[in-house]
């Protein structure tokens, strides 16, 4: 039952190479505070969040982020205020997003896992006053040090185990106890519930659908991470579009699984905005733990799930007993879907899974396949509703494709970006036309699905030709023996590059570097065959969990560096 309410377009040229948008009625700009003043109207009721067995419903998590904006102006929050947010899926994270935008903040999302120095730049890029975070051991040491540093005044604490049901939290008390930190005796800090004592209303601040909204910060897997600037209008309407996409409002509530971090800009839409969006009950898991995961899945019986690859690789290793029959929406993002791994996830389940494709600089989505009628194999569909793609030559990117011809995919919707904070020729950089310039290359087939190819940054030059790694890494999956794999491109004295593979194997399998190459022979070319192939007991991951090439690509050079200096 639920627990009480406390927690403890500029003009472009015309070509047969761009797809127009699904018909779709215009997207009426809206704040994103309505989706949970509507959630909170018609189903208040309803549960709105399941947390490890504790249950809020929409009324209580609305009276909770009317309380937690009433505190944030008391602390100095205004319009525009930069709030962070450093927390696992708790709670929290519903509560505290909703209360910063009602008091007219911008939400800038950490990963609770970033080093301190990761955390310290996006505190000066964002220019951060407050930072709400946990009082657990991953993540508030780390924020402590650079209170009073930049701009960051104020942290507010929120402690883990209040959000816990009665049994798990003295369980964790008890024997997780290391895990939790003591926030400092210092003014400067404050506990959620202090935050959230007062019953008065927050003061009414004037707000617009183009404001900002969110700091997104795109990963950083290249360069320095930057801050893509979401606005109410452009999130919520990623939402419409996946109500649109999702093809019709069900009779009774929807259960999403939310495993994937809501700091991440594919949980933020799909697992919170288009949920609350839909009143559908959130099932939130602080992190990804398979045993967890499967327990919560036979409890909760969830209707939807979004996740990335490699949580359906990791689930294609289990034994599943039905933890999945109830679910009927599917979606897989965040990066490359192998169409074996979707195979034996389906086989595996009876649940169809559609891959979906987007960026943080869209709100993500931009592509989705249809849940219904035709999904083609290593597409990720045709443009979500509402939203039109284009294909340009990415060395002359005025000029736009032909249909089937590969280049640089490019958007224009609702969702898209203003441009990076404080960024503005790297803004100029990425818009053409006024479409957005996804850096990936891709093409449109006759269909309007569209195919992706690889990164612009990680495509491979080989003796003058573009070898890209995802059609390499593709042919490996096809192997029964593979897990995972990553392709890189690696210096050769001939070609100037030439492609090296990292693979893992499932558990108990043995493989050979001359069996692989021989199979892999039949299925590409020889410009695109891997020069060498590393077998290793685990790749490298990102902090939301996809393959990871940038390790990868470092570890390469400074083995290389110190054989040079042997």
């Amino acid at each position: 039952m639920s627990g009480a309410a406390t927690i403890g377009g500029s003009d472009r040229p015309a070509s047969s190479s761009s797809h127009q948008p699904e018909e779709m009625p215009p997207i009426a700009p809206r704040l994103l505070t309505d989706l949970l003043d509507h959630a909170v109207e018609r189903h208040g009721k309803w549960p709105a969040v399941d947390f490890m067995g504790r249950q809020w419903t929409y009324a209580e998590i609305g009276e909770l982020a009317r309380k937690a904006a009433r505190g944030l102006q008391d602390l100095g929050v205004t319009k525009g205020t930069r709030v962070g947010l450093c927390l696992p899926n708790t709670p929290y994270y519903v509560v505290c997003y909703f209360a910063i935008l009602r008091v007219g903040g911008v939400v800038v999302n950490f990963n609770p896992l970033y080093t301190e120095r990761e955390m310290a730049h996006l505190v000066e890029d964002s220019g951060a006053e407050v930072m709400i975070t946990s009082d657990l051991a991953l993540s508030l040491p780390k924020v402590t040090p650079l209170v009073g540093t930049a701009n960051l005044k104020r942290v507010v604490v929120c402690p883990f185990a209040d959000a816990l049901p009665g049994m798990k939290r003295r369980a964790f008390l008890l024997f997780k106890r290391k895990d939790i930190v003591e926030e400092p005796h210092d003014l400067r800090f404050v506990r959620f519930l202090d935050l959230i004592e007062r019953e008065d209303d927050p003061d009414p601040v004037e707000r617009d659908p183009d404001d900002l909204a969110v700091l997104q910060y795109t990963g950083g897997t290249t360069g320095v991470p930057k801050g893509a600037m979401l606005t109410h209008a452009n999130l919520a309407a990623n939402s419409a579009q996946m109500i649109s996409h999702v093809g019709h409002m069900p009779d009774e509530q929807e259960r999403t699984l939310g495993v994937l971090p809501l700091f991440h800009v594919f949980a933020l839409t799909t697992v919170l905005n288009y949920s609350v969006d839909t009143a559908a009950e959130m099932i939130l898991l602080p992190r990804f733990e398979m045993k967890s995961f499967l327990a919560t899945a036979r409890r909760t019986k969830p209707t939807q799930f979004f996740g990335v690859p490699t949580l359906y690789t990791a689930l294609n290793h289990q034994d599943l007993n039905g933890e999945f029959d109830s679910v009927r929406v599917c979606i897989s993002g965040g990066a490359p879907l192998p169409l074996e791994v979707r195979k034996a996830f389906e086989e595996r389940t009876g649940v169809r899974v559609v891959e979906g494709y987007g960026l943080s600089e869209a709100s993500p989505i931009i592509a989705c396949n249809p849940l219904e009628g035709t999904v083609k194999d290593n597409s990720c569909g045709p443009p979500f509703p509402g939203t039109a793609l284009e294909i340009r030559d990415p060395d002359e990117p005025t000029r736009l494709c032909q249909q089937g011809e590969k280049g640089e995919v490019c958007a224009r919707g609702p969702q898209v970006m203003k441009g990076y904070w404080n960024r503005p020729e790297e803004s100029a950089r990425t818009f053409i036309y006024g479409a957005l310039r996804t850096g990936d290359i891709g093409y449109l087939d006759e269909d309007g699905y569209l195919f992706l190819v690889d990164r612009i940054k990680d495509m491979i030059l080989c003796g003058g030709y573009n070898v890209y790694p995802r059609i390499i890494e593709e042919a490996i999956y096809e192997h029964p023996m593979v897990a995972e794999a990553a392709v890189i491109g690696v210096p050769d004295e001939y070609r100037g590059q030439s492609p090296k593979a990292f693979v893992t194997l499932h558990e108990g399998d043995i493989l050979s570097e001359e069996h692989l190459l021989d199979f892999l022979r039949e299925r590409l070319s020889k410009i695109e065959m891997p020069s060498a192939i590393e077998f290793r007991d685990s790749l490298p991951k990102t902090m939301v969990g996809k393959l990871s090439k940038k390790e990868l690509a470092a570890e390469e050079a400074a083995r290389r560096e110190a054989g040079q200096g042997a």
